[in-house]
């Protein structure tokens, strides 16, 4: 099990092409969106950061889930994959419904205490609205998309983004512009698009692992296991806390910017939309990472762990670096895809490059702290990611205190929290896998 980079690239390719395609879904709410209006622009950026945060507490759980799903296969004992994966569908289920009501009890309450402008406010509760049904077929997709990485058979993750997005695109269409006999629903419409989607997305996978996987191989069939269910809740309790600390703190930074004003809030949402392409990429291979080193050490090859993080981060380097080059190259062009307002495209540049020197630090961040999660130690990982947090909104607070900062200031946040991410893992892998 010595992955070469060319195996780790046909690994990655399908996650990372899931992955893009799924952020396109959130890039062209943003598209149709900024064409609709400022306000609904930078609505739609709190309104998709608080869904996120709120998101990333199952895709935490289904972090531990590919963990515990790869150990098994690397271990070879694939029978027990499928009977992990049904434990993990029955939690994330019972996680989706509570997340929903909870959502639907206490989201509006919360987000006008945090909401400086009425217009804004109004704009992500009507977003949040709809978009709360997203969690209920959401969740479940991270369970099977936990099952095909851990097993790494990715390829079926890239047809199932692709069928997602396109009925992404035409439920935009007809709901936020009122077409096909649809009313016109405006930032609605875009929150009813992505749940429908979200939807397609599950149906997909449900018909799929029916029909075309064989159940006696990877065990597929829907029984209940508390025993199991206990070691993947275990494993995969930091994972969700960490993964929703990843997140929260970014609700946190448009807060901030959302007390500058709408321009602004309008502004970080385009930089924040075109940051996720990149953050695809890294993400990507960090989820591969963190596979493929459950997979090494289920196997009894720890002495290879650190060679494959090193393959990861080169690859993810040649990936990205000519992103980088041809979006700073067009970079106006890239800009106006969102708006045509002149002096939104002139405030968003310096941000712009701001965020996207953020890439060279955040690869070997992402990839060692995805690489401690690979090990199993996931609450050594929360820790790491709480130390981090920490100082991140320590920093953000001092710059938020300070008057007319530029907006560019506070994408450099963005730089301390990997950076010091970096840190915390590369000195535990160091000193575990030398």
């Amino acid at each position: 099990m010595n992955y070469s980079y060319k195996q780790i690239w046909l690994i990655n390719y399908p996650v990372m092409m899931s992955l893009l395609i799924e952020q396109l879904i959130n890039i062209t709410d943003a598209i149709f969106l900024g064409h609709v209006g400022e306000v609904e622009l930078g609505a739609s950026a709190l309104a998709g950061i608080y869904y996120m945060a709120i998101y990333m507490l199952g895709f935490g759980f289904s972090l531990g889930l590919q963990v515990l799903i790869a150990r098994r296969n690397g271990e070879g004992r694939l029978t027990d994959t499928g009977r992990t994966f049904f434990q993990g569908v029955y939690f994330l289920l019972v996680l989706a419904v509570a997340v929903f009501v909870l959502s639907k009890l206490f989201s509006p309450l919360l987000l006008r205490s945090l909401i400086k402008s009425d217009d804004v406010y109004q704009a992500v509760v009507e977003y949040i609205r709809w978009r709360d049904y997203g969690f209920l077929f959401a969740f479940p997709v991270l369970a099977y998309r936990a099952f095909f990485v851990g097993i790494t058979k990715t390829g079926i993750l890239t047809v199932n983004s692709i069928v997602m997005l396109v009925a992404n695109i035409l439920f935009n269409y007809w709901l936020i512009f009122g077409k096909m006999g649809m009313p016109a629903l405006g930032i609605s419409g875009a929150a009813m698009a992505s749940s429908l989607s979200g939807l397609v997305s599950l149906l997909f996978f449900v018909i799929y692992m029916c029909g075309r996987l064989p159940k006696d191989k990877y065990g597929l069939s829907a029984t209940w296991d508390f025993q199991v269910l206990k070691e993947l809740f275990n494993l995969s309790f930091w994972t969700m806390v960490r993964s929703f600390f990843c997140v929260a703190p970014w609700f946190l930074f448009f807060i901030a910017i959302e007390h500058l004003g709408k321009s602004q809030l309008a502004v970080a949402n385009v930089v924040r939309s075109i940051s996720t392409i990149f953050f695809v990429v890294v993400n990507s291979f960090a989820t591969t990472t963190s596979a493929l080193v459950s997979n090494l050490i289920g196997a009894g090859k720890q002495t290879e762990v650190l060679s494959v993080c090193r393959k990861i981060i080169r690859l993810s380097y040649g990936t990205g670096l000519p992103l980088i080059v041809l979006t700073f190259i067009c970079s106006d062009w890239v800009l106006r895809i969102y708006t045509n307002d002149e002096a939104l495209i002139r405030l968003a540049y310096y941000p712009f490059l701001v965020m996207l020197s953020n890439y060279f630090l955040a690869v070997p961040g992402y990839t060692y702290c995805n690489a401690v999660i690979g090990t199993g130690h996931t609450r050594l990982a929360f820790g790491f990611q709480v130390m981090t947090i920490v100082i991140y909104l320590f920093y953000l607070y001092l710059i938020s205190s300070c008057m007319n900062v530029p907006l560019a200031v506070y994408w450099t946040a963005e730089h301390l929290y990997v950076v010091l991410l970096f840190v915390f893992s590369y000195i535990y892998m160091r000193k575990k896998y030398v």
